[in-house]
């Protein structure tokens, strides 16, 4: 009787000591975590380009997450910052993942004028009570579906438009 009850006492002491073992460092969290996300996007089914990136990610994410636990990442001072960039934009070229990713975090101003932002319609007072009488929106303009169906819609408004300016009087609907 007495070898059971020290067999329970030893079981509970050694799972007491393995739970750190089990779990993981602590500071390895973070990269478990990330491992465990990579994983799990993996997991999902992606298209041919998208698997071999998530696979090369996972490769990265598996060995810092074996790295640490193992002692051998180099310890981050807690206190840096991280650099800003300078970069410089040509307009005529595509925005980079870099600068669309910092647009979206808002650290660029969207305008660089203050002075506030004016809309017209393109005809005033009666000239646009007559052309609100005389626009006849198609049915599926309403809500296009398609970008055919828009761009249909778009020109359907223009041809409208200039018959409305030569002074016809004729509908043209679809």
């Amino acid at each position: 009787m007495k070898s059971v009850y020290f067999q329970i006492l030893l079981v509970g002491i050694m799972l007491t000591f393995s739970y750190e073992s089990y779990a993981g460092k602590k500071e390895c969290q973070s990269y478990a975590d990330k491992l465990r996300n990579v994983q799990s996007q993996q997991r999902q089914g992606q298209g041919l380009k998208r698997s071999k990136n998530l696979n090369k990610q996972e490769k990265v994410a598996r060995k810092k997450w074996w790295q640490c636990e193992r002692g051998l990442l180099k310890k981050v001072k807690g206190n840096h910052k991280k650099k800003q960039r300078n970069i410089a934009v040509n307009i005529h070229q595509p925005l980079s993942a870099t600068l669309s990713r910092d647009i979206k975090k808002g650290s660029s101003k969207p305008f660089q004028t203050s002075a506030p932002v004016v809309i017209k319609s393109r005809y005033q007072g009666k000239q646009l009570q007559a052309w609100l009488q005389y626009y006849q929106q198609p049915k599926k303009c309403l809500r296009p579906k398609t970008t055919r169906q828009f761009a249909y819609c778009v020109e359907n408004r223009r041809t409208q438009q200039l018959a409305f300016e030569k002074g016809e009087r004729t509908i043209i609907v679809e």
